[in-house]
């Protein structure tokens, strides 16, 4: 284990495997699009969305992370990771869309920690959530980085 923090540094490169799917539902694109000020009628009305060629509700960009943040609990709840949560600040998020989430998808997501980097005297992780549809298609790619804040921090 290492001295920041107690995060494990061997953590980077390890990855996670895609969890229970999780479906997209029309009232969750609605909420999350309430709660994020976004107002295109296609989050909100099925015809709407229809005229503009989606299949159904499309949730604005960062629903995204709705997926990527069951797929980082993984991380977190791994006891040998050594992330105390407690302790953990959230420093960035990065979206790559390779098409828009509908309602109807059922989507999992595979968890890559890409970094692990000592700060002071704590620890800077880096991970990528790869999702995708139950089927295989490409869905987004988020990037997150915490820090792991370390005694008196």
């Amino acid at each position: 284990m290492s001295e920041q923090a107690g995060v494990n540094p061997d953590l980077a490169g390890r990855v996670y495997p895609a969890g229970a799917a999780y479906t997209v539902g029309r009232e969750k694109i609605r909420e999350f699009a309430s709660a994020v000020k976004a107002t295109h009628p296609a989050h909100f009305d099925v015809e709407a969305a229809r005229a503009l060629g989606y299949t159904d509700l499309v949730a604005p960009p960062t629903f995204a992370i709705i997926v990527a943040q069951r797929a980082d609990a993984q991380l977190i709840e791994d006891s040998d990771s050594g992330i105390d949560f407690s302790r953990v600040v959230h420093a960035d998020q990065r979206f790559v869309h390779h098409r828009p989430i509908v309602a109807g998808d059922e989507l999992v997501a595979e968890l890559h920690v890409d970094q692990v980097r000592a700060m002071g005297g704590g620890a800077m992780i880096t991970t990528r959530a790869e999702i995708s549809t139950v089927a295989g298609e490409k869905t987004a790619t988020t990037t997150s980085s915490i820090l792991v804040r370390g005694e008196g921090q």
